[in-house]
């Protein structure tokens, strides 16, 4: 293991992980969204939050936005203040579940004048894109319906391909489409993206740049999302995770939280599957509302960090001789080792190496920032999801 670790080292410092906006904004249960002092009230004092764990962890150079969340008069402008703050806007997140319009859905709704203006949401998005030059346009539909004979399953399944053909066709060259599935929530007999089959089957009808979304809170108990993720990879389809955890359904907390052995799993499934690649975005999908915002996206870096080291620390060669043998506990032992090697005082090294603080959460809270924007961000409409 001693000799493999430079080449370990070398690739954790390839590592980029996508931090959310909204992760930034307040956020809550279906209940209650709770306030916090310091909380971001602009797109702008989201991107100055997100610079601060890139500054931290070094790892996290790009940030999503949500439409409308983050919705701006000048988006080329709001591109060249990320850049000035060493960040680039990565996906461009779409939201056809928050108007009155979509209570039957959106792009699969029965209405033709709900789908085209759920459409228009998305070609909007694109355009976005474009003044962003961000890469990805990521979609998650909650169209689906509640009861039996509320709406044609086949006929819902032939709208939604329609719309993503429309959007497909207006993508730029280097532009791809993320789909996102989710097996529930809040249509609760039908789904029109339930599970990742659908979503691949759709993207492979449409072509090489529709890709699959992986959120790894959207998945029913028991799933092997280990699997998914070593399917779609071997069909060129993986494009994108959502990482977060979840104890019992779209929990949406801190990756790595619940079960960090299934994401030690998933990350060995991506490097072995020539996934720990820029082709593949691993980008954080997380709503912190009890837990203060800043330290809590820095927590999940370090936790995704942590479980992409473990992986790379696998012995394969070791691993594939006690596969071919059938040595069953010998296989089940190598991966073991791995996952249960201390990994952070590797990390420590490599963050020193690159000039960083070894702990970046105790950097964070010596630099004062969270008192800084507690004092100044007073006033105005703090950034939120509602509820």
């Amino acid at each position: 293991m001693t000799d493999a670790l430079p080449a370990v080292k070398d690739a954790l410092r390839t590592q980029a992980v996508e931090t959310p906006s909204w992760a930034y904004g307040n956020s809550g249960t279906r209940f209650k969204v709770f306030a916090q002092p310091g909380v971001p009230r602009t797109p702008r004092e989201k991107l100055d939050d997100a610079a601060k764990v890139h500054e931290f962890t070094g790892v996290t150079p790009t940030v999503s936005l949500h439409i409308p969340w983050d919705r701006v008069e000048d988006y080329a402008a709001l591109a060249a203040y990320a850049g000035e703050r060493g960040l680039k806007l990565g996906a461009i997140n779409s939201n056809t579940f928050q108007d009155d319009d979509y209570r039957l859905g959106s792009i699969c709704h029965p209405d033709a004048k709900v789908r085209r203006k759920a459409l228009d949401h998305l070609l909007e998005c694109v355009d976005i894109m474009d003044a962003t030059g961000s890469r990805d346009l990521k979609l998650w539909f909650a169209d689906g319906t509640n009861y039996p004979g509320q709406d044609d399953i086949r006929a819902r399944q032939d709208r939604l391909a329609e719309a993503l053909s429309a959007v497909y066709g207006r993508l730029g060259d280097e532009q791809r489409m993320l789909l996102e599935y989710k097996f529930f929530e809040p249509a609760f007999y039908t789904t029109d993206v339930p599970d990742w089959g659908t979503a691949y089957a759709h993207c492979l009808t449409l072509g090489q740049k529709a890709r699959v979304v992986v959120d790894t809170g959207h998945h029913a108990p028991g799933t092997n999302i280990e699997f998914i993720v070593a399917t779609l990879l071997r069909a060129g389809k993986l494009g994108a995770f959502d990482f977060n955890s979840r104890f019992y359904a779209d929990d949406d907390l801190m990756v790595g939280a619940a079960d960090p052995f299934q994401l030690f799993r998933i990350m060995y499934e991506v490097i072995r599957g020539g996934g720990f690649t820029p082709d593949t975005a691993f980008m954080l999908d997380q709503c912190h509302n009890i837990e203060a915002k800043i330290p809590a996206v820095i927590r999940s870096v370090m936790n995704v960090q942590e479980a992409t080291a473990k992986a790379l620390l696998v012995d394969r060669e070791a691993l594939a001789a006690a596969q071919r043998s059938g040595d069953v506990l010998e296989a089940n032992a190598v991966l073991m080792d791995a996952y249960n090697t201390d990994v952070r005082p590797l990390l420590a090294e490599v963050r020193e190496d690159q000039g960083l603080d070894p702990d970046p959460v105790a950097a964070y809270h010596r630099s004062g920032w969270a008192r800084k924007i507690a004092d100044e961000r007073v006033g105005g409409q703090q950034a939120g999801w509602g509820a």
